[in-house]
């Protein structure tokens, strides 16, 4: 029989006096993927963090090859062969994809940076991924999913035995997921050892070998992959899961547009972006990465300047032009980025929470924010919304990523504009707050909210959407009702070339 080459024996570790994880163990075997799963908060990343010197253990022991191993840093971890690509990406913006690619091991010749040589290496790892970044680009240049695959690269180029990959694929387009996916086909055959961490449950089935469910800080399972399905593996995470079937939106003729967008154009990012938004309505934005989706809906709200065009709000029952940098007060934003662009990660969650609903909650002389009213308001939201906190005093960047998720999202609940952009809304959540907020989204358009919706999750922009905008390197390729199939949604996405007048 086999032995792990990795183990984890009996782990437990405890925040404030509170189990974080409780006896869990671990094995995980050469030549294998295992699916590491659980809802956020059930312990996942804290016992990678463990495996990967970050934090330390109160109780239990780490065994690499049958040996007692101490990992007493990150630095200990990449030593032993540990390579952990984090769910938050760790790059240096200022630095260049190279750079970054050796941040931790520059090759040196009297006194200097070999950097012809480290920008070689970097092409021949980031070739593997099979794609073509410049490496003497700066990180801060880059799409989210570039970056994403540059935090990749540093990691293969460790040469590390036992990968560590959490959410790897949360921001990378459907052909850079295939490409991943053979990567890691390929770090099988090597016999690497893989931990993988996803709420794609499509991901596992496609490329892990077993799964190990977490649920509150325990395990709740260990089955391979192949006597699973997806109700499974989800009754492990959550238990079962109450399914809405509301029905979408009614045709868009029949109701009152508030939102009109017309001939937005900025040089070589949109081109001529025409379209309206109903009341009630939920209207995907559907792309590939680098069509332009998350760069319209920021002209949209004023963060990135235009070369022309209009945007007009329904104000006093009639639609009105608004410049793009005075919109916020009546579009809510749900970032991509949730930790670069939605949060203050060193503030409490009341005060994340409260910060777009401050000028409502002033006192009487209009210097003083109202505490009361603030705590008030926050905890309502906590409450609505099921956020894991010990109070509303934690810090911002101690939640889970699903957590953060879910804090954005109330505090825009709490302002109520009548328009939401939702950038990627799910994005590194689990099944059960990812469903969580499907009911908050559906709700909102019952209530006569208007919600502009990108996702990369063709399942999910279906589900939600009454209609779509299919978008193409900039444009508006294709208007598509409600009830059109994935095969139209892909077909638009990938060859559409006619742009349509929308709306």
């Amino acid at each position: 029989m086999n032995q792990p080459y990795l183990e984890m024996d009996s782990i437990s570790k405890q925040f404030s006096g509170i189990y974080v994880l409780k006896n869990v163990s671990l094995k995980a075997f050469e030549g294998e993927a295992l699916a590491l799963l659980g809802a956020n908060g059930a312990g996942k990343s804290t016992l990678m963090n463990i495996l990967g010197g970050v934090l330390h253990p109160d109780e239990g022991r780490v065994l690499i090859k049958q040996k007692v191993t101490e990992i007493r840093s990150t630095i200990d971890a990449e030593k032993i062969g540990i390579g952990f690509i984090h769910q938050e990406l760790a790059l240096c913006p200022s630095m260049s994809v190279a750079e970054n690619i050796f941040i931790s091991r520059f090759p040196i010749k009297n006194g200097v940076i070999k950097k012809k040589f480290i920008e070689q290496k970097s092409n021949e790892v980031l070739k593997r991924l099979g794609c073509s970044i410049d490496v003497k680009k700066k990180i801060r240049d880059l799409s989210a999913g570039d970056k994403q695959l540059v935090e990749i690269a540093r990691v293969l180029i460790s040469n590390a035995h036992i990968l560590i990959f959490d959410e790897p694929t949360s921001s990378l387009a459907i052909n850079e997921k295939e490409r991943f996916f053979k990567i890691i086909s390929s770090l099988k055959r090597e016999n690497k050892v893989i931990i993988y961490i996803t709420h794609f449950l499509d991901e596992i089935f496609s490329i892990c070998d077993k799964v190990q469910v977490l649920r509150n800080g325990e395990t709740a399972g260990i089955v391979n992959v192949h006597d699973l399905n997806h109700h499974d593996i989800v009754t492990l995470m959550v238990g079962e899961i109450e399914t809405d079937t509301a029905q979408k939106a009614a045709p868009v003729q029949n109701r009152e547009k508030v939102l009109r967008v017309s001939d937005l154009k900025r040089l070589d990012v949109l081109n001529s972006m025409s379209f309206d938004l109903y009341k009630g309505e939920v209207l995907g934005l559907w792309g590939l990465m680098g069509s332009g989706r998350t760069e319209l809906i920021r002209a949209i709200r004023g963060l990135d300047e235009l070369d022309s065009g209009q945007i007009e709000i329904k104000i006093d029952k009639e639609l009105r032009p608004v410049a793009p940098d005075k919109t916020k007060k009546w579009i809510g934003l749900i970032t991509e980025n949730r930790r670069e662009d939605g949060l203050f990660l060193p503030l409490s969650v009341r005060e994340n929470i409260s910060v777009a609903s401050l000028p409502s909650l002033l006192t009487g002389n209009k210097f003083f924010v109202n505490t009361k009213k603030e705590e008030k308001l926050s905890k309502e939201l906590v409450r609505m919304l099921d956020i894991k906190v010990t109070g509303i005093q934690q810090s911002a960047g101690t939640l889970s990523g699903g957590n953060q998720q879910k804090m954005i999202l109330a505090r825009w609940l709490g302002k109520k504009p009548p328009i939401f952009i939702m950038d990627e809304p799910t994005r590194g959540v689990d099944v059960g707050a990812k469903n969580e907020i499907h009911k908050i989204i559906k709700n909102l358009a019952r209530k006569g909210f208007s919600i502009l919706l990108i996702s990369s999750e063709i399942e999910e922009i279906m589900e939600l959407s009454d209609r779509y905008l299919v978008l193409r390197r900039g444009s508006i390729v294709k208007e598509l009702p409600g009830n059109s199939s994935k095969n139209e949604l892909m077909l638009w996405a990938a060859k559409g070339k006619n742009k349509e007048a929308t709306g």
